[in-house]
């Protein structure tokens, strides 16, 4: 079955396009955090979230953040 190449679009999201984006941000911001070799609480102190909002996004919880947001937090990581 040939997709879209947007998963989110090809499971019929709404929006799945801001989802794309947002995805992304986050793909990037885990990057970081592993290259740098942070543990989620210092990753935690570094964005100013709780350790579990850390773990949260390491595992693809996403969708409560605005793209501004995520923007925001992969700022304070470069």
């Amino acid at each position: 079955m040939p997709t879209s190449g947007n998963v989110y679009e090809d499971l019929g999201f709404n929006d799945a396009e801001a989802m794309l984006a947002k995805a992304r941000i986050v793909a990037e911001i885990v990057r970081i955090i592993r290259a740098r070799r942070l543990t989620r609480t210092a990753a935690a102190k570094i964005l100013a979230l709780s350790q579990p909002k850390i773990s949260g996004l390491v595992n693809g919880h996403f969708q409560s953040y605005s793209q501004g947001r995520l923007i925001w937090l992969l700022d304070r990581l470069v």
